[in-house]
């Protein structure tokens, strides 16, 4: 087979997959994992895939959001999301005032919170509020404002509450990240809030799924050494990661659970 062949067909899996990995095209194509990783180079360079730890993937839209209504309830927890949230909570400390991100890893951290210990979580979100009922170890503070129809709250009402707080830690996550741009997110609302919340944090922790790492989204929220941790999985980019390593950025890469 011809190396345009190949890479013709490394293209459709991609494009019907969302995804491949580099044993993968090891194993169909009987070729070196070198080769493999060049090939990949190649299709990215063609702007076709997005290299990843492990393999690539399809590129995403600047502009891609959630869902405006979430149903948290019965949302389908992903291996990356839940390993990248089991070490995030981990981080907690007795006694800590903690902010909580609304969404997925919102939702998911919520389950794995400690209840041997007390401390404080501020969340954005009414949905994590009501989730947060249960616990008897827990203060909980709202930000108040205007609730999206996801049941979050960003609003100049929400940014006003969070201002006023300070936090031991924080938990981000967003659309993109990227070392030369930083963290991005689809909204100005939203980034303002999260830039407060950012500034009023002791320690400063991101949480991102490895397809977001290498992809910009529409607007900035701060450069990517405004944090601390950065908590990442096993398809992030691998020269993205090197590069934040470098400005001194701890990444902590989840493993694959078997």
């Amino acid at each position: 087979m011809f190396m345009e062949e190949r890479h013709q067909e490394i293209s459709d899996i991609i494009k019907t997959n969302g995804k491949i990995t580099i044993s993968e095209i090891v194993d169909k194509y009987g070729i070196s994992e070198e080769s493999a990783r060049r090939d990949l180079r190649m299709l990215e360079g063609k702007g076709i895939c997005q290299r990843t730890h492990g393999g690539a993937i399809v590129p995403r839209q600047v502009g891609v959001r959630p869902p405006a209504n979430r149903d948290f309830e019965n949302m389908t927890v992903y291996d990356n999301y839940r390993e990248i949230s089991r070490v995030a909570v981990n981080m907690i400390k007795e006694n800590d005032t903690v902010y909580l991100t609304s969404g997925s890893f919102g939702h998911i951290m919520i389950s794995l919170l400690p209840r041997e210990f007390h401390f404080t979580v501020a969340v954005n979100s009414v949905d994590a509020a009501k989730e947060l009922r249960d616990f008897e170890n827990i203060d909980v503070y709202i930000a108040g404002g205007k609730m999206r129809q996801s049941g979050s709250l960003v609003d100049s009402l929400a940014n006003e509450f969070v201002s006023r707080l300070h936090f031991d830690v924080c938990f981000i996550t967003g659309s993109g990240l990227t070392a030369d741009f930083g963290l991005s997110n689809g909204t100005d609302e939203t980034a303002a809030f999260q830039r407060t919340v950012i500034g009023n944090s002791r320690k400063r922790c991101l949480l991102m799924p490895g397809t977001k790492i290498g992809v910009n989204s529409f607007i900035k929220v701060c450069d990517v050494d405004s944090f601390d941790t950065i908590i990442t999985d096993w398809d992030c980019a691998e020269e993205q990661i090197t590069a934040m390593e470098d400005k001194g950025i701890k990444i902590i890469v989840v493993e694959e659970s078997k």
